[in-house]
């Protein structure tokens, strides 16, 4: 893969960049509806896909929040049409990377220091590159260390670029502002943290302590005496990444086990840390053959008050029907129905919520189960596609729920993408 020798750092020169995509946008509606026009032909697959390659190539160069918002965007399958999951989907570890000097003149201002000054030896390519930062592989002392490298200037652009890919987001997603505005403010939160390799350093070793006698899991080592704010340097871990692993048709008893410690390691964080590793996408986590894993990335971590912990999981425990004033109640706690609703916009609200709610839901009311089962993931994406084209949703007074929910939904759904792409059938424990 092409490497990056720079990377716009420059408010305007983002900005112009961003309107290069937008033009390019414009360009690609204006030759799919001419040729609707003259051939009739009503398929959007070579729009999507025009699309899909300009605004990725785009934010690649880019790097940063926007890239970012990109790779979480592949993640929500059902959301986006296929050629966007598929073309977002390689900012998650295979990202264009930036060229070694650019890595040198990072250490240099970092630690003072070239990385062939600390290290044996050090990889000149990327072993793997994503949104935020890319990674090389060094060796020390007989030690072989993955270190994480943040590219230039993502820290500083995260409010500008937001504010920047948010009229793309609204265009291209049938987003309303108070949607696009709503979702954005709790991205931005994480994102500033996400940059924040000092304070990924710690929360790696807390998170990495408290869930290590769980099975089949292992974390990496850090280095906080090679580590800064934009470099983090850690043990290399030896494993797939999901796709290279799935190719050697694991058998299920394998895929079983590394969906049951998925399952388990994120049932322990959300239930008794109160804290959770919120970026389930594949490139932080690598498999292996005899059914272990590990776990690669801290660096975006949401953080439950004890209220909100409550309320989220006590909505999948009541209903309308059994408890109707609880459900009304817990509804209005949680913001996903409003003050300024008319009844029969409440009524309305309410069956689509408990609709979408009982399906995600299910597996908590299950002392198993099979997330390979094409069924269940099909009835999701039907749902999600009937509540996206919902003109009475989208003209609601402002956006609905806590955002908090925001990224534990994300982090829900992420994980039943992975363990429905390993097929994985798991056993659920019940919680009162």
């Amino acid at each position: 893969m092409k490497e990056q020798d720079s990377i716009p750092t420059g408010k305007v020169q983002r900005a112009t960049r961003f309107v290069s995509t937008g033009a390019k946008i414009g360009g690609n509606y204006l030759k799919f509806y001419t040729k609707k026009i003259i051939t009739g032909n009503t398929s959007r697959t070579e729009l999507d896909e025009n699309n899909a390659e300009d605004i990725y190539n785009s934010l690649s160069e880019l790097k940063g929040s926007a890239l970012k918002v990109a790779q979480m965007l592949s993640m929500d399958q059902g959301l986006l049409p296929g050629a966007y999951t598929q073309k977002f989907s390689q900012a998650q570890y295979n990202a264009p990377p930036l060229s070694y000097p650019l890595v040198v003149k990072t250490f240099n201002q970092e630690l003072g220091v070239s990385p062939e000054s600390i290290f044996t030896s050090f990889g000149k390519t990327a072993a793997a590159a994503a949104s935020i930062g890319q990674v090389h592989k060094a060796e020390k002392d007989g030690q072989a260390f993955a270190v994480k490298i943040q590219y230039p200037g993502v820290g500083e652009s995260i409010r500008s670029d937001l504010k920047l890919v948010k009229p793309i987001a609204m265009r291209m997603f049938n987003l309303s502002e108070a949607d696009i505005t709503h979702y954005l403010e709790e991205v931005e939160e994480r994102l500033i943290e996400e940059c924040d390799y000092e304070l990924e350093l710690n929360r790696s070793i807390e998170i990495a302590t408290a869930c290590s006698h769980l099975k089949d899991i292992q974390f990496p080592v850090y280095r906080a005496e090679l580590s800064g704010k934009k470099i983090l340097t850690m043990e290399w871990l030896d494993g797939e990444h999901l796709l290279q692993f799935l190719k050697k048709r694991p058998s299920q008893e394998v895929r079983n086990k590394i969906g049951q410690s998925l399952w388990d390691f994120y049932d322990f964080q959300i239930h008794e840390l109160l804290q959770v590793h919120a970026d389930p996408h594949p490139g932080n986590f690598l498999f292996r053959e005899d059914g272990s894993m590990g776990v690669i990335d801290f660096g975006c971590i949401k953080t439950l008050t004890p209220e909100f912990y409550k309320s989220y999981f006590r909505l999948l425990d009541v209903d309308d029907k059994g408890e109707p004033e609880a459900y009304d109640q817990l509804l209005r706690e949680l913001k996903y129905l409003l003050k300024e609703d008319s009844t029969e916009d409440a009524a309305y609200f309410k069956e689509k919520i408990l609709m979408m709610n009982q399906l995600l839901g299910l597996p908590f009311r299950s002392s198993s189960f099979d997330f390979g089962d094409p069924s269940y993931f099909a009835k999701i994406y039907a749902i999600s596609e009937e509540l996206a084209g919902d003109k009475r949703l989208r003209k609601a007074n402002g956006a609905r729920g806590p955002k908090d929910a925001l990224y534990i939904n994300r982090t829900y759904f992420g994980l039943y993408t992975l363990l429905h792409n390993l097929g994985a059938k798991v056993e659920i424990k019940m919680r009162k």
